[in-house]
């Protein structure tokens, strides 16, 4: 009855953010004199397509990008992490209340781990002040390179584990290294790396049902980007041509990846996990190859 109510409790919170947050996007609009239909088609397009993707676990962002520069979306690039902050937080907040009420998870998994990554975010751009960007890359594309290729081993030495996965929570020391993992994952959000794949690979490694994984790594997200779009948005750093049309669409594509992703076999979807896993290592590990950012504290003030 009490978990029942808490988890009652966190939907009415993720419910009334959503509420407040197209509240704020209405009165900006309207303060811009923006019509709401304006690159509706675009926008809606790109928003389907990313934030699809961003219910999978493949993230937002770098698609985001590509679509932009394709579509010459953006007037000013300046505008970028902010729009991208402001289009997306929407959807991630649907994302989190339907995976809720979709996937079956222990409270004392995910209000830890949630809070820890939150820590994690407000504390990371003290913390990274001074990190190498590339290096960081790099050491986290080999971890997860072999991660994910641990984990394929276990999916090929003992074939329909994932089919038996009735496990929804951390508990003891899996518990306190999720709380740790995570605080880990909400430093490196700040400097632009993503949650989604690592807490994927990690649930699927603790023997944990790898559904659990999206309500936690969704319910990071929601609440980090909202303070980040609350800021770019007051900050004046977002392009609102066409922003309500990507927010609609975001939202439809997480409506459908929803439904796919609740209904698909465990085994697949764990084999989808080590895909996911070799392509952001691959990613992150050529990007780790460019050039160190000249200014590490301006890009730690452009967002997620």
């Amino acid at each position: 009855m009490t978990e029942r109510l808490v988890l009652n409790g966190l939907q009415i919170i993720l419910v009334i953010a959503i509420i407040s947050m197209a509240a704020l996007y209405f009165h900006e609009l309207r303060k811009a004199k923006v019509n709401a239909t304006n690159r509706f088609v675009p926008g809606f397009l790109i928003g389907l397509v990313t934030d699809f993707g961003d219910t999978l676990g493949i993230g937002s962002f770098a698609t985001t990008t590509a679509l932009f520069k394709v579509t010459h979306f953006l007037d000013d690039d300046r505008k970028l992490p902010g729009t991208m902050n402001a289009a997306h937080a929407i959807p991630v907040f649907v994302e989190a209340l339907l995976f809720l009420t979709a996937v079956k998870i222990e409270l004392t998994t995910l209000i830890p781990m949630t809070l820890a990554a939150m820590t994690g975010a407000a504390l990371g751009t003290r913390i990274t002040a001074n990190w190498p960007v590339r290096k960081m890359q790099r050491w986290l594309a080999i971890a997860l390179a072999l991660a994910a290729v641990f984990m394929l081993i276990k999916l090929v030495t003992n074939p329909g584990q994932g089919e038996s996965l009735a496990v929804h929570g951390l508990h003891g020391w899996w518990l306190l290294l999720g709380i740790f993992v995570n605080f880990g994952l909400g430093i490196l959000m700040t400097i632009g790396l993503g949650n989604y794949t690592p807490e994927l690979i990690f649930f699927s490694l603790m023997g944990v049902n790898p559904l659990v994984a999206f309500p936690v790594m969704m319910m990071d997200a929601a609440m980090i980007m909202m303070t980040s779009a609350v800021n770019f948005v007051r900050t004046g750093r977002v392009e609102w041509r066409g922003l309500p049309a990507m927010i609609i669409g975001g939202t439809v594509g997480v409506i459908i990846a929803a439904k796919l992703v609740t209904f698909v076999n465990m085994t697949i979807l764990s084999y989808f996990i080590v895909g996911i896993a070799l392509l952001t290592a691959y990613n992150l590990f050529r990007d780790s190859r460019k050039e160190e950012p000249k200014s590490l504290v301006k890009k730690l003030s452009d967002g997620k």
